[in-house]
């Protein structure tokens, strides 16, 4: 216990030094404990990620971690903050074709959770840290300069939100292989009666996923800001 100036004890527990890595491993530190967890992700999934388990891929001691982050669940805010950082020109914004731009940023956001695709389904589930919020300032303020009035705003930028997490969310868990699709297209040529537009559309055939990411967010910003 520490003595206090008056010759009596301070009967308050004192805080410990962090723990002073072996030569054999790297500093522990916030950044590698975010890199480590990602990658844990990756392997993983969500259900993956322990405070045990991530501190065995660093090396040390998962009290350790505890020097850095408080709990698991802001281990998964971070984590999931740094794959959505944005790495876009910051003139961007200021571009005058404000579409391109838009379509930039979407499909950007898009790769990024592909890459991690985890993120799509953590993402509604944690507080919105500032690169996702960095991400829908920059959408929110493109959008004003294009047109889109004050009180259209919030749902432009929902709208978009929706857009991206519904595709992302389509294109990682859809598994068919190209046999399948074929076969699926198939059934549907022996079912065309019941099912003509799809049918005849190539529906099950079709997996130009960007492509068609692309269609979809031109067909949105066509609704927000006519063509002149």
């Amino acid at each position: 216990m520490a003595a206090r100036r008056d010759g009596t004890q301070d009967k308050r527990p004192q805080r410990q030094a962090a723990p002073i890595p072996s030569a054999q491993e790297p500093p522990l530190s916030l950044e590698r404990i975010i890199a480590t967890a990602v990658e844990l992700l990756d392997a993983e999934g969500i259900d993956g990620l322990k405070m045990r388990r991530l501190a065995d891929r660093l090396g040390s001691g998962a009290m350790s971690l505890y020097w850095h982050v408080s709990n698991k669940d802001e281990v998964f805010d971070l984590a999931l903050d740094s794959v959505l950082e944005y790495r876009g020109s910051p003139q961007l914004s200021e571009s005058p074709d404000w579409r391109q731009a838009v379509v930039h940023m979407l499909e950007d956001w898009r790769a990024s959770m592909l890459r991690h695709p985890w993120s799509a389904s953590l993402l509604p589930r944690r507080a919105l840290g500032p690169n996702i919020l960095a991400r829908l300032e920059l959408l929110g303020g493109i959008l004003s300069r294009a047109g889109v009035d004050e009180a259209d705003l919030n749902g432009a930028i929902w709208s978009l939100w929706n857009y991206v997490m519904g595709a992302t969310i389509t294109r990682a868990n859809f598994d068919l292989s190209d046999e399948d699709m074929l076969a699926g297209q198939q059934r549907l040529a022996h079912l065309s009666q019941e099912y003509p537009t799809i049918e005849r559309a190539r529906l099950l055939l079709d997996n130009d996923w960007d492509g068609v990411f692309r269609k979809g967010v031109d067909f949105l910003l066509d609704g927000l800001v006519p063509r002149q």
